[in-house]
């Protein structure tokens, strides 16, 4: 019996149109998380030789606690620690290095008080990387890498986000084939989800991720960016992780230019998070967290200024003239 819309077996009842972006729900919420009043922002610290975009610069403990210290500083909300890079042609890790790597940088996060979340696709992974303090598990596969994921988190009652994803690069059912991409990926998230609430773990604690990048090209990635209400109809918070990501780079070059490099693509990944959180997205995963902690917060300002209000605005700006620092008609 379906449960991800309508009533769940534990009585919850999930809105079929999802959270969105309105006064007093920026997004949804996710039990077991903070609150936000827009959509949050996901700072990532990646614990490895090979990522794509920062590969070897927090691969020490010391060094990786103190960016994401550093990165709630600039305006994260929570910080998403991994380590075993998802690039493509990346080679896996085995589980005791990933838990070498990740579960010192975890512990210690938590300790000075950092939400933290947790990017693995091991079951094993996720259940210590929990016990030293995480409050969420990231599996970009969704569950499907590890049959004990769903389990494992489920039993530990933590939020869960499932990504869209159709397997590893070296598989062939994984190539970015589609006939309507929008409507595939919705499909088969919903899948993901009802298998994850069959699973045991409660619906209020999943959030959906459309994957973008994995199994997609640049016009996959547009078109499901392009139509993320569509995502929403799932009825769950929506996470949209594009930083920095291929699809940017190829936007950045136009149609006979050379993609910049990774780490110059920060300006357009904020674009990305504004465009994502006036599309009603929970939050955002980014690499680089000062634009983009100030792109949500405008976003979210210009949703509040299209909500009616009552009581009574005449127009002025807070009652402080023409702008409270004095600076009306500073070009």
């Amino acid at each position: 019996m379906s449960t991800l819309r309508g009533d769940s077996e534990d009585g919850l009842r999930i809105p079929a149109g999802g959270g969105g972006g309105r006064r007093g729900d920026a997004g949804g919420t996710v039990a077991g998380l903070p609150r936000w009043d827009r959509c949050a922002v996901m700072g990532v610290v990646n614990v490895t030789p090979d990522s794509f975009s920062d590969g070897g610069r927090w691969f020490d403990t010391t060094a990786a606690v103190k960016h994401g210290i550093d990165l709630v500083a600039q305006g994260a909300d929570l910080v998403d620690v991994g380590g075993e890079s998802t690039r493509p042609g990346a080679a896996r890790v085995d589980e005791d290095e990933e838990l070498r790597r990740v579960v010192p940088v975890v512990h210690g996060l938590a300790a000075e008080g950092v939400t933290v979340s947790v990017d693995t696709m091991r079951a094993r992974v996720a259940q210590e990387a929990l016990a030293a303090g995480a409050v969420l598990v990231n599996d970009v596969s969704g569950g499907l890498a590890d049959p004990g994921m769903v389990p494992a988190v489920a039993a530990a009652q933590a939020p869960f986000v499932v990504m869209h994803w159709r397997g590893f690069l070296t598989d062939i059912h994984a190539r970015p084939v589609y006939e309507d991409v929008v409507s595939e990926v919705v499909d088969e998230l919903h899948a993901r989800v009802e298998a994850a609430v069959a699973g045991g773990i409660a619906p209020e604690r999943i959030v959906v991720d459309p994957g973008l990048g994995f199994s997609k090209n640049a016009e996959h990635d547009l078109a499901l960016l392009a139509r993320l209400d569509r995502l929403r109809t799932l009825g769950r918070p929506v996470l949209v992780a594009a930083s920095r990501k291929r699809f940017l780079g190829r936007v950045l070059a136009g149609p006979q230019g050379s993609p910049p490099p990774a780490r110059e693509r920060d300006a357009a990944t904020a674009a990305v998070s504004a465009l994502a959180a006036h599309q009603g997205a929970w939050a955002v995963r980014v690499h680089e967290v000062r634009a983009t902690a100030d792109a949500v917060r405008v976003a979210q300002a210009v949703t509040d200024a299209a909500t009616p209000r009552h009581g009574g605005n005449s127009g002025a700006d807070d009652g402080a003239g023409p702008d409270a620092s004095g600076e009306a008609g500073t070009q």
